[in-house]
């Protein structure tokens, strides 16, 4: 299951360095864990008024635990499978929904975290991933208004040289300010990857949901106890 994961997410990585050069230019209890931050990053001239993004502290002060989510183990998201640079998706139509799949958005996120959630339960293949974005207000409900229309119009795209498909519309829980969700296939060698988004917007905070079924078969529910769990610490914690 981890093999798939490295091919998946770690292939992508390696794809979006690749294609920033050519245009020029571990388990804890996630307390203190890596954060990836965009510290130049400014938000776009529609963000003039509402909530300011959270700090990349604030972020990680937010971010579940396993003291929080009981079952689970969790751990920091290696920077590699996070790259801070987006690739044109195939069709155009699709990018924010390609550039989510690396915890990615236009406008860029301020700062970001993210945590990676494995069941203790053996019998469990799903692999989770959590985010959190900190965007001004005005970004981030774009942000979520574009995934909204891409997963209703969007069926399959190219993106870092893996193919997607059967990108369908779920419905979203009742959660945060408001929320979207859809799942999609991955098409990663020959094998078929199904995989489901959550996105939660919190203010101007955006929480990303990320479950992967490496067994194949149908697309994975993100746990119900383990959004709650996020949404309210972040709740608490702003």
């Amino acid at each position: 299951m981890k093999s798939v994961l490295g091919r998946v997410l770690l292939g992508a990585g390696v794809s979006v360095a690749l294609a920033a050069a050519a245009c020029g230019g571990q388990d804890d209890d996630g307390d203190e864990g890596t954060a990836s931050s965009k510290p130049t990053a400014k938000a776009s001239p529609a963000a003039q008024e509402g909530l300011k993004p959270l700090t990349e502290a604030q972020l990680t002060k937010a971010a579940v635990t396993k003291a929080d989510v009981k079952g689970y183990r969790v751990g920091n998201t290696p920077d590699d499978e996070i790259p801070e640079v987006s690739v044109p998706a195939k069709p155009a139509n699709c990018q924010a929904i390609a550039d989510m799949f690396l915890l990615g958005t236009e406008p860029d996120a301020v700062a970001r975290v993210s945590r990676s959630l494995t069941s203790l339960e053996q019998t469990d293949a799903t692999v989770l991933r959590m985010g959190l974005l900190a965007h001004e207000e005005a970004d981030a409900k774009d942000v979520v208004a574009d995934l909204r229309t891409q997963s209703e119009k969007c069926r399959s795209f190219e993106h870092t040289d893996f193919k997607y498909t059967s990108v369908k519309a779920l419905q979203a829980p009742a959660l945060g300010d408001e929320a979207v969700a859809y799942s999609m296939t991955n098409d990663i060698d020959g094998e078929k990857i199904p995989v489901s988004y959550t996105v939660v917007r919190e203010g101007s905070t955006l929480v990303v949901f990320y479950a992967m079924n490496a067994l194949g078969g149908q697309a994975p529910e993100v746990p119900a106890k383990v959004m709650e769990a996020q949404i309210a610490k972040l709740e608490k914690a702003v």
